[in-house]
């Protein structure tokens, strides 16, 4: 049986997510929504809301928060919580940007 290993994974350019926009990692543990916010920062969270399993990537981006597409829950982007009265919370997927690069930290069998 292998081992579990987390690393540094990866996923494409920062261009390719569009400004106010996201793309979909496609993942064994389930897909991954990466956002791009006007700014420039990137994030990643659970391609789910914590609400009805929306597709967040298919939420508006606005700041640092994304619009679920099914109910209009805003859910944080630096911390994958609901904002406002409701509770909930999306997986949050540490990500960063190296040599215009986005790299997410995943578990992977080693």
């Amino acid at each position: 049986m292998n081992a579990m290993t987390t690393s540094w994974i990866d996923v494409g350019a920062v261009t390719d997510v569009p400004p106010r926009g996201s793309r979909v990692v496609k993942e064994a543990g389930g897909d991954i929504a990466v956002f791009r916010t006007a700014n420039d920062r990137i994030f990643a969270l659970r391609d789910r809301c914590p609400h009805l399993g929306g597709p967040l990537s298919q939420g508006i981006v606005h700041d640092t928060g994304v619009t679920c597409p099914l109910h209009n829950w805003v859910i944080d982007l630096e911390t994958g919580q609901a904002r406002g009265a409701d509770e909930g919370c999306a997986g949050v997927i540490p990500a960063r940007i190296e040599d215009g690069r986005i790299h997410l930290l995943l578990d992977r069998e080693g």
